[in-house]
């Protein structure tokens, strides 16, 4: 998957299109992402206790990777992810595949 945990995603469509967020957790068999402050849904919770209140939370849910980009670090413009093969620098290493914004063509971290 392109986008990855603390990545900051534009969304693309749907209810909260153009909205930003912060990518709190990746579920990667169901190709979906949840997004700080983005598709929330509230669930009402029953009191623990006898004393206790019952309340509503509100929950963020995940949503289709495939409705946001990710905002280049860098450039700061939404943007597709490519990948590049960086050379090893030693001859003990294995070169590493990088991610890196279409538009700047750098290195995103």
């Amino acid at each position: 998957m392109k986008i990855k945990k603390n990545d900051i995603v534009l969304i693309t469509k749907g209810k909260y299109r153009g909205k930003t967020g912060k990518v709190l957790q990746i579920l990667s068999k169901k190709d979906r992402i949840i997004v700080e402050g983005v598709n929330i849904s509230k669930k009402r919770v029953k009191p623990k206790k006898s004393d206790d209140k019952g309340k509503t939370i509100e929950i963020p849910s995940p949503f289709p990777v495939a409705n946001a980009k990710l905002i280049c670090p860098k450039c700061k413009k939404a943007t597709r992810v490519g990948y590049m093969i960086k050379p090893a620098t030693k001859p003990s290493e294995k070169p590493q595949k990088v991610r890196i914004c279409k538009k700047c063509k750098k290195e995103i971290a």
